[in-house]
């Protein structure tokens, strides 16, 4: 039995893409600190990449300081360099079980990083909706091949998941220009 084709599943899956970028973007935050910030971070952890918020809490003494509170002394030294290597720029200091980040004063220098790394958020989201698309065009390929589609239904369904690929490609790239705008003007 071959698998059907759904353009709602098409589109709910370039939503998620676009969800998880929202994610990763609210993490810029502009003015003041955010533990969201580290949330895309990812940890060399016993061996394998997990997520930060899966080996330390991380929290917000003051409006420019993250504090990140590993819970294995022997992980502090793996996240102080996820933090360090990040495209962040931020400078951790470690203090035992607890990792200090400051956060550095936005000049402008600083906000053109934070827009560069939001437009990698942006690209990783537009490329996760181009693979979407892609699947989904190869399914209706192999739908006509096999007979379960006739040519002309395929045609129409293939370019109504190219519509559903520019509205959302269209979301993201409006997305990252309203949250350019939010960091340059702050």
């Amino acid at each position: 039995m071959s698998e059907a084709f759904s353009l709602e599943n098409i589109r709910s899956r370039m939503k998620k893409s676009i969800e998880s970028m929202k994610g990763d973007m609210a993490g810029l935050r502009t003015g003041r600190a955010s533990a969201s910030l580290l949330d895309p971070l990812m940890v060399d952890a016993y061996g394998s990449m997990m997520p930060l918020n899966q080996v330390a809490t991380v929290s917000v003494p003051e409006s420019r300081m993250l504090s990140v509170q590993v819970w294995d002394r022997s992980m502090a030294n793996a996240v102080e360099k996820a933090i360090r290597e990040s495209s962040l720029g931020l400078n951790p200091m470690s203090e035992g079980q607890v990792i200090r980040v400051p956060l550095p004063e936005l000049n402008e220098e600083r906000r053109r990083e934070l827009t560069k790394v939001a437009h990698q958020y942006a690209e990783q989201a537009r490329v996760a909706v181009r693979h979407v698309r892609r699947d989904g065009i190869e399914l209706l390929r192999k739908l006509e091949k096999d007979g379960t589609m006739g040519q002309d239904d395929a045609r129409v369904e293939s370019e109504r998941v190219q519509k559903a690929t520019d509205e959302a490609i269209a979301e993201i790239d409006q997305l990252v220009a309203t949250k350019e705008q939010e960091i340059m003007q702050v």
